[in-house]
């Protein structure tokens, strides 16, 4: 019977079998046959010892040159395997009708096996890691776009510690705030056909001497500040040379930080404009309903100390949402506040993303009108992805460990936005387009582990974490000719 069934299976092979996967799956179902039609082999050694001989053919078997001719080879050494398998520890076979009787432990016994073959097999020819990865989209391809690659484990991580960085905010330093865990600390963004410089502070830090840089944003932007200024001073000897110029402690109250490297003659300036625009008081006569506006047409008033700087990163995003504009909670009543304003006219009909593409066009006239191309580089981050789940998207779970998939959250609209926008630029402006490469981070959020622990939240991050990866990016882009280091 199991002859016959050889031959006919060794018939396909030839039109079907030329994968390796699909002989290995051929080969259990004719090993395990043979295997368990003897009643003395009835042992639970059987299909670890069986995943164990294939991965061993599998070792010598050269799966990138798979031809028919050498999966013959292959087939013949397994179906070899078999026959002197069975001789060895088959002495006494059994008749048919008591072998209709192991039917059910014929099954369960090969499931078994499969589940073995696959802690046995697999590691032989794949990584035992699993990593996270982004593919590739069609509009972004370029010969080397390091946003888009996967997540690798990494024990030499993280670079600095928050509790000895005294300007990483304690919302943000999660072990301080009680999370035992720090896996989401030790992973490493990999790009999928380059490879970001390994972070060499004492060379960054020589090729900063003398410049200014400016981020420009909200909270997201406030702690990617913080995180480069905590990279920057881990090549700083003396931390007393690092200094907050107006002696200010780090707080989101504040619209305007600058920290000053005193050794490096270096500034690092945050200033806190949510929507880039100006916001305003409600126009007289307004409805009821209307609290304050953002004016679309105008920018942010503080715009003009941003100018004289040598690298300027922009990102706004989180408050273009109905909850941060319209629907404000006053004594826990639902009240409207926020509306959009162009001239003297309020657009109480305009949706949120023709608001934020309004207001982005209005950056666009100021960077082409008032920024010094020759001196300034200027970069944009996109979205960065948060992970609020349910119904509604109101509730925070961290993970320990990065998603499987990124259920949709590796794209954005308010991203999507930004990236046309800054495509019809004449003036260069390089996108870090980080809402891929964070879709996956669902481990890496602040949680409850903050300075309000009553209030979880998943879309700030920890430090030390995802965004020290930005700046790993952003500093390679900074310090290279292209932006982007291609090996």
């Amino acid at each position: 019977m199991f002859a016959l069934l050889r031959l006919r299976f060794l018939h396909h092979v030839q039109n079907y079998y030329l994968n390796p996967q699909n002989a290995l799956t051929f080969h259990l179902y004719f090993i395990i046959p043979n295997y368990l039609a003897c009643s003395p082999c009835l042992s639970l050694q059987m299909p670890v010892y069986i995943s164990e001989k294939i991965a061993e053919m599998l070792c010598n078997f050269e799966v990138e040159q798979c031809s028919f001719s050498k999966l013959r080879q292959f087939h013949e050494r397994v179906l070899s395997f078999s026959d002197r398998f069975v001789k060895i520890h088959c002495k006494h076979c059994v008749s048919e009708p008591i072998s209709a009787l192991i039917v059910i432990g014929l099954f369960l016994s090969f499931l078994l096996g499969m589940v073995c073959t696959y802690f046995h097999v697999l590691p032989t020819y794949q990584p035992a890691v699993r990593t996270y990865t982004v593919h590739e989209s069609d509009d972004l391809v370029a010969k080397c776009n390091v946003f888009y690659g996967k997540w690798i484990p990494d024990e030499s991580y993280p670079l600095y510690n928050a509790s000895q960085c005294p300007f990483a905010e304690r919302g943000f330093d999660c072990v301080v705030n009680g999370r035992r865990d720090r896996s989401y600390q030790k992973w490493r963004w990999q790009p999928k056909n380059c490879e970001i410089p390994r972070f060499n502070v004492q060379e960054i830090l020589g090729k900063l001497h003398g410049k200014r840089i400016v981020f420009v944003g909200d909270s997201l932007s406030r702690t990617q500040w913080e995180s480069m200024i905590c990279l920057l001073m881990q090549g700083v000897q003396d931390k007393r040379n690092v200094y907050e110029i107006n002696g200010n402690k780090i707080t989101k109250r504040i619209r305007f930080l600058g920290v000053y490297f005193s050794s490096y003659n270096l500034r690092i300036d945050f200033y806190r404009s949510v929507f880039l625009v100006q916001p305003g008081s409600a126009p007289r006569h307004a409805p009821k309903r209307v609290k304050s506006t953002v004016k679309l047409d105008k920018l942010d008033d503080m715009s003009k100390e941003w100018i004289d700087s040598d690298f300027l990163i922009f990102n706004s995003g989180h408050w273009w949402t109905p909850t941060k504009l319209f629907d404000i909670f006053m004594n826990n009543l639902p009240d409207r506040g926020c509306y959009f304003q162009a001239g003297r006219s309020l657009k109480l009909g305009m949706g949120i993303a023709s608001a934020f593409r309004t207001a982005l066009e209005t950056w666009v006239s100021w960077v082409e009108s008032s920024v010094n191309r020759n001196r300034t580089r200027v970069f944009f981050r996109t979205f960065e992805s948060s992970h609020w789940i349910g119904r509604n998207r109101n509730s925070c779970k961290v993970t320990r460990r990065p998603w499987l998939k990124t259920k949709g959250r590796d794209h954005s609209r308010i991203s999507d936005i930004i990236i046309d926008v800054v495509k019809k630029m004449t003036t260069p402006v390089t996108v870090l387009h980080v809402t891929p490469m964070g879709a996956f981070r669902s481990d890496a959020h602040v949680g409850t582990w903050s300075d309000k622990q009553s209030v979880a939240d998943c879309s700030h991050w920890c430090l030390p974490g995802v965004p020290d990866t930005w700046n790993e990016i952003l500093l390679s882009m900074m310090l290279s000719k292209d932006g982007v280091t291609v090996q």
